[in-house]
């Protein structure tokens, strides 16, 4: 297959932006090259991102981050125990003036959404995000009202931490594309922290590094990457092997299998390929896909696995196309 499917003059752009994205991005979030380029990955896929790990190890700072960098408007939102749902896609507000009721739209009209500590909410208030997330769009007071394009929600959860959470239902655990943790830093990069972030951090100081339209590019571009028949057949072999694991319960559906080849696209254009290969899905198969599947019950013997562990198995015994 040659440059011919997209064309090298925007395949090419397009790859050096992702990577001066992702490049700035580690200015903030420093040893974390492929969670970066998952995160980004997820974003230019037109996707969602759950990012999911333990107090202090930046998963705000890396939904932050994403969003200052290619330069679209970004909306913070902080779960907690009382929000409602109008506190995320707005709702009528009363005009004293004139007695009458005015639309006021909620956070969720951006670009970037940061739900921050999303399983601080209750579940009335989690369920404003399904028609966000799904469609693109928020019926309020009876009128259908699209969100900015590009959309995303950049949400983060700590999985430790159960007291007062509400844990997320599965059908909207299926909507995010990713699922990722960013894990503990290394020993040399924790050392390097003491020295440059801790009086300032790099995020106060982060400027964008594209315009809207050359991220537009940068999607269409993502789009145009093709996939082959043996590539698609090898991306649905691996779903539908979840539906059959002793371990799992449920596998994923097919909306797992689109979103697998979507992030697939995003993730080798981005890294300058103008098809799919194999190996792009094997790596995303873990974070796309251990998140959709429902393990057998705790105490059965098939259940001593992780998800995450059970897709690994699931890899193992594909055969990979060449």
């Amino acid at each position: 297959m040659n440059d011919a499917v997209i064309g090298a003059p925007a395949l090419k752009p397009a790859s050096e932006l992702s990577q001066a994205i992702v490049r700035n991005i580690e200015k903030v979030l420093v040893g974390k090259h492929q969670q970066v380029e998952l995160a980004l990955a997820a974003v230019v896929a037109g996707g969602h991102l759950l990012i999911e790990d333990v107090p202090g190890l930046g998963k705000t700072m890396l939904a932050r981050a994403l969003a200052t960098s290619v330069g679209l408007k970004f909306r913070r939102i902080q779960f907690t125990a009382d929000l409602m749902p109008s506190d995320i896609v707005g709702g009528p507000v009363y005009n004293p003036k004139d007695g009458s009721f005015v639309l006021r739209p909620g956070p969720v009209f951006a670009n970037f959404v940061l739900a921050d500590e999303i399983n601080r909410a209750n579940a009335r208030a989690q369920s404003a995000l399904l028609e966000c997330m799904e469609e693109g769009q928020v019926t309020l007071d009876g009128q259908t009202l699209p969100l900015p394009q590009p959309f995303a929600v950049l949400a983060t959860q700590n999985p430790i931490d159960m007291a007062g959470t509400y844990p997320l239902p599965e059908a909207q655990l299926d909507r995010f594309l990713i699922r990722l943790s960013l894990g503990y830093p290394d020993a040399a990069t924790e050392a390097s922290l003491v020295q440059v972030q801790q009086f300032a951090h790099p995020i106060s100081s982060l400027q964008p590094v594209c315009q809207p339209e050359q991220f537009a590019q940068l999607v269409s571009a993502a789009r145009a990457v093709q996939i082959s028949p043996e590539v698609a057949q090898f991306i649905t072999a691996i779903v539908g092997a979840t539906r059959h694991h002793a371990g799992i319960r449920f596998g994923a559906s097919p909306r797992g299998t689109l979103a697998l080849a979507r992030v697939a696209r995003a993730l080798s254009c981005m890294r300058g390929y103008n098809y799919v290969d194999p190996a792009v899905v094997r790596e995303l198969a873990v974070p796309v896909l251990a998140h959709r599947v429902i393990v057998q019950a705790q105490g059965s013997v098939q259940a001593q696995k992780p998800a995450a562990a059970m897709i690994e198995d699931i890899l193992q015994a594909q055969k990979t196309p060449r």
